[in-house]
C-alpha cells in the first residue's frame, strides 16, 4: 500500500497485515518507517506494483496534480484500489483553515466533487465507485494540537472564535454547526470529500459520518458507535469517547444528515477497474 503525501503518516500500520510504503517530498520531523522522499509526480517505483494507494488530504498540496494522478495510474495494479480525500475550498471550514494556517499549504482549490472525480477517473484510468461527504471537527483549532506556546500566542485571536480551542468549546461549536445543518440545510459541518476508485471488496457506503473527534479528527459512523455501546447519556448530554484517542465528544445521529449523502454509483462492483 502506498501512503502518498504522508507527512508523518496518514494512518497507523503497526498491526496491519500489509506493507505500507510512505512518500512525501518534505516529510515531517517524525519520519515514518519505509519512507521514500520523492515527488508525487515522479514516483521511484515500477509500474503496477501497489495493491492500494491512499492520498489523504495531499492532492491540494501538490504543485503538479496532473503529474501525480498520472503516476498513481502507473504504479497502481489494474486490480487495485484508490482512496482520495480533499477539502472543499468553498466551505467555511476550509476558509478558516487557510486563514489560521496562512494558506495551510493548499495550492489547489477544489470546489466541485464531480469535476474532480471525473478528472481522477480520466487520468488514472480507475473507475469512480463512490463519494462520501467529510465533516469537520475543527481539530486544527484545538489548543492541545498546538505543541508550543509561541504557536498558541500567535493563534490567540483565531482560537477565540472556538472558545479558546478547548475540547468542550469545540464540542459545542461543532454541535451548533450540526444543528444548523440539520434544521436549516446549511453546510457548516462540511469539510470536503472522500473518493473511492477501482476495486472494492465490500458494498460502498456513501452515508456521511458526522461524529468527528475534536482532538484527533477521527470519524466514526453513528450506527457503529451505537452498536458498539460507545454512546452514553449523562443528564441531558449524549456523548461518546473517540475510539482512536479517548477524547469525549458530543454525539449526533448520521441519519439526520441524509442530505449530505452520496448514492453509490454501482454498489455491486467487486472486480477490477477499467485500467
Amino acid at each position: 500500500m502506498l501512503d502518498l503525501g504522508c507527512g508523518e503518516g496518514s494512518f497507523g500500520s503497526a498491526d496491519s497485515p500489509f506493507v505500507v510504503i510512505r512518500v512525501d517530498l518534505q516529510p515531517g520531523a517524525s519520519r515514518p518507517a519505509n519512507l521514500a522522499q520523492a515527488d508525487a509526480a515522479k514516483l521511484p517505483f515500477g509500474a503496477a506494483c501497489f495493491d492500494a494507494i491512499i492520498s489523504n488530504h495531499s492532492l491540494e498540496h501538490f504543485d503538479n496534480v496532473q503529474g501525480a494522478l498520472e503516476e498513481i495510474g502507473r504504479v497502481l495494479k489494474p486490480s487495485g484500489s484508490l482512496y482520495v480525500a480533499v477539502p472543499d475550498a468553498s466551505t467555511l471550514t476550509d476558509k478558516i483553515y487557510r486563514w489560521v494556517g496562512r494558506g495551510g499549504g493548499h495550492v489547489n482549490p477544489f470546489v466541485s466533487d464531480q469535476e474532480l472525480a471525473d478528472r481522477i477517473e480520466r487520468t488514472t484510468g480507475f473507475r469512480h465507485v463512490g463519494t462520501r461527504t467529510l465533516c469537520t471537527s475543527l481539530s486544527f483549532l484545538n489548543r492541545k494540537n498546538l505543541v508550543t506556546k509561541p504557536l498558541i500566542r500567535w493563534r490567540q485571536k483565531q482560537l477565540l472564535m472556538a472558545g479558546g480551542g478547548s475540547d468542550p468549546s469545540l464540542c459545542i461549536v461543532n454541535y451548533v454547526a450540526r444543528l444548523c445543518d440539520r434544521f436549516f440545510g446549511t453546510r457548516l459541518s462540511v469539510y470536503g470529500w472522500a473518493f473511492y476508485f477501482g476495486a472494492l471488496h465490500e458494498p460502498f457506503d456513501g452515508h456521511v459520518w458526522t461524529n468527528v473527534c475534536v482532538r484527533c479528527g477521527s470519524g466514526a459512523s453513528s450506527l457503529w458507535l451505537l452498536h458498539e455501546n460507545k454512546v452514553r447519556r449523562r443528564w441531558l448530554i449524549t456523548g461518546y469517547r473517540c475510539p482512536a484517542c479517548g477524547t469525549r465528544n458530543l454525539f449526533t445521529d448520521d441519519r439526520h444528515f441524509s442530505h449530505f449523502d452520496f448514492p453509490p454509483l454501482n454498489p455491486k462492483v467487486r472486480g477490477a477497474s477499467s485500467a
